[in-house]
């Protein structure tokens, strides 16, 4: 007679298939789109400002948002949610508090990845660079742009820090008020700006049948760029 805890395994087994056939189930078709080399800018910013454009006439939601992956100590990787604020040919700019968990790995290795993922046109972009800090004066700009909500946060928010409750941070936000009432808010020395300086640079456009389209430009000088075709 079979014990009763191989049969309880086998059945977890057959459990635990059952739910991951279901996800496998989940696929969708690209259809939308193509990627030629010869409709591929030489320079990668300028085809990203192609694709960006069309992505802002798609009103696609939050489309500034992109995935920073940063590597811990001990090679372990670390990735969330960030927004893009501006980009040009030095790089891609986003905001956060230098002592947060991501500031304190970008300054221990400041190689970073970032990835944008563009649903309703069947697209992703992917960066790989270094981050490094925008100028004081450039932070101090974006900073008191900023909602006065989002700027009492920057002072009140101790990023990625352990807090007791929800209360110690609604303190934290009182206290920054009162800090303020007669004086200008100016941006706190923890905060401010990165650029990521890409090094590469991969456009990946939905096809059928996971026949992705994927052109990569490589930097290989400091405005020169190798453009290649690699496989789905």
């Amino acid at each position: 007679m079979e014990k009763p805890q191989t049969i309880f395994k086998r059945r977890l087994v057959t459990h635990k298939f059952y739910f991951m056939a279901a996800i496998a189930d989940i696929r969708k078709e690209y259809m939308q789109e193509i990627l030629m080399e010869k409709d591929a800018d030489p320079h990668p910013i300028r085809q990203f400002d192609k694709w960006w454009q069309q992505a802002i006439d798609s009103k696609i939601d939050e489309v500034n948002a992109m995935t920073l992956a940063t590597v811990k100590s001990g090679g372990i990787p670390s990735a969330r949610i960030v927004l893009l604020k501006g980009y040009d040919d030095n790089g891609f700019v986003f905001f956060t508090n230098y002592e947060s968990d991501k500031g304190n790995e970008m300054a221990l290795n400041p190689n970073v990845s970032l990835v944008f993922f563009w649903k309703e046109l069947e697209r992703q972009v992917r960066i790989e660079g270094k981050a490094v800090k925008i100028s004081n004066e450039q932070s101090d700009e974006y900073f008191n742009s900023r909602p006065m909500e989002s700027r009492i946060g920057a002072w009140a928010s101790t990023q990625s820090k352990v807090i007791a409750s929800r209360e110690e941070l609604k303190k934290n936000i009182v206290h920054t008020i009162e800090r303020f009432q007669h004086e200008e808010m100016y941006r706190p020395p923890h905060w401010g700006g990165y650029v990521v300086e890409p090094q590469s640079i991969e456009f990946w456009q939905g096809r059928p049948g996971r026949l992705h389209d994927r052109i990569l430009y490589t930097r290989i000088a400091a405005h020169h760029w190798k453009q290649e075709r690699l496989s789905p």
